[in-house]
């Protein structure tokens, strides 16, 4: 009988005895089990390549088994270092229209090609993983998105750094530094690199900052079936949690803390976010002050005539959110409550600035922005309520007034602001007559 042959890992002979038969109808059946280790999704592609190559070797007729074979098979070639491991693409340029290459092995941005590194602020590689979350980017491993990055794990965090090229996860390290999980800030990458166990895929996400102040979970923004996503995720990952490590992509710009020329933070300052659950209607606590402080030095004095106070008001709200949308958010989050990402922002002193109001610092009728809903209340006397008197007439609700509006409180200005409230479409407790800041800032836009 002649010496078997091995092919990776199916034993290959002309023996027809039944042992070896049952034998090889055994292990096909196995390496049709579908993946079920929790893996990364990608990892399938690879089982299912595996399968496929089982099959063309191996025929089953009858109670005998008959090898196909095509001439002597290929020794192993040497390993390539930088190639992947994975069923994930590989190193490859950036794509033009339909698909087709956009750069040549050797070009910038090509594989082989020198890694140049872009200067980039968290913000902005924030920004750009959002691009592919609001078009709900669908998982590939061989298409191309419009701009050019391939649709998988790698291809995002590629896209997320502005690398110009599209890198996997064996050479993403080159464009990064190791780092602990203490000094991880949002921008950052998590990536899990395991080329000798394909079954147990490779995988990399964006940190986007801790859930909570006990950092056991983090927003995680990654490229998976079916399409991008922003999840909070335990530390390191769902699975194969120990072997995520952190990495700080070498271009990003900011540091851990501000910049201080006599040397750390300031007293008082907490530079670890506390947890969204610090902030909000009803919360009393030096973190409050603290993001009036820092808002208040990033433009957002208008919100604050009295300056920062311990106990949550609406100032602090309509602050975070001129803050938050200053950096280009909108939607939830830029919501005016402030998250890991917002706080980072603030500490480090990067990202955008608040911006003036059109018409300078103070709005109409003097009032600095909202005042807070205290003021509209039965018995209350401030400039504000004369100002949005005068607005609501202005905008055609001034019926309600038998004479001028003045700075008392009165039922005329309820009915005025309920009025202006329905409207806009608005019901129920949303149309009480007593302004809140949407109001208000509908009154006043």
């Amino acid at each position: 009988m002649p010496v078997p042959v091995f092919q990776e890992y199916e034993p290959a002979g002309d023996c027809v005895c039944p042992g070896c038969a049952q034998r090889r109808r055994t292990l096909a059946r196995a390496r049709a089990i579908p993946l079920r280790d929790g893996g990364h999704p990608a990892a399938r592609g690879a089982r299912r390549a595996l399968v496929l190559a089982t099959a063309a070797g191996v025929v089953l007729s009858g109670g005998g088994v008959a090898l196909a074979t095509a001439g002597p098979v290929p020794t192993p070639g040497p390993v390539e270092q930088d190639a992947p491991g994975t069923p994930q693409g590989g190193r490859a340029p950036l794509h033009g229209p339909k698909g087709k290459p956009g750069g040549v092995p050797g070009a910038p941005g090509a594989p082989g090609a020198p890694a140049t590194v872009k200067r980039i602020d968290r913000a902005t590689i924030i920004n750009r993983a959002k691009l592919w979350l609001d078009a709900e980017v669908p998982y590939s491993m061989s298409e191309y998105w419009t701009d050019g990055y391939r649709q998988d794990c790698s291809g995002y965090v590629s896209m997320a750094w502005n690398l110009g090229s599209n890198e996997w996860t064996g050479s993403l390290d080159t464009f990064a530094t190791k780092i602990t999980k203490a000094e991880l800030l949002p921008g950052d990458m998590l990536l899990f690199h395991n080329p000798s166990d394909p079954t147990n895929g490779s995988h990399v996400v964006i940190f986007g900052g801790w859930v909570d102040e006990t950092q056991t979970h983090y927003i995680a923004y990654e490229q998976t079936r079916p399409n991008t996503r922003k999840l909070a995720t335990p530390y390191g990952y769902w699975t194969n949690a120990t072997k995520y490590l952190p990495y700080r992509f070498n271009g990003v710009t900011g540091g851990i803390v501000p910049d201080d020329p006599a040397g750390g933070a300031k007293p008082g300052t907490s530079t670890v976010f506390p947890g969204v659950a610090k902030f909000g209607p009803g919360t009393n606590n030096e973190y409050v002050r603290q993001l009036g402080k820092m808002l208040i030095d990033r433009g957002g004095l208008r919100f604050y005539p009295k300056g920062a106070h311990a106990k949550w008001s609406d100032a602090d709200k309509l602050a975070t959110q001129a803050f938050q949308q200053a950096q280009g958010w909108t939607g939830a989050d830029a919501d005016g409550i402030p998250g890991a990402h917002t706080w980072r922002l603030l500490v480090e002193k990067t990202g955008n600035d608040i911006r003036p109001t059109a018409g300078g610092a103070a709005g109409p009728g003097g009032v600095r922005a909202y005042p807070g809903a205290a003021v509209f209340r039965p018995g209350a006397s401030h400039a504000a309520i004369t100002a949005l008197g005068r607005r609501l007439a202005q905008k055609g609700f001034g019926k309600y007034y038998t004479s001028g509006p003045d700075s008392r409180w009165s039922e005329a200005d309820r009915r005025a602001v309920e009025a202006f409230q329905r409207a806009q479409g608005w019901r129920g407790a949303e149309a009480d007559g007593y302004p809140g800041p949407e109001t208000w800032r509908r009154l006043f836009a």
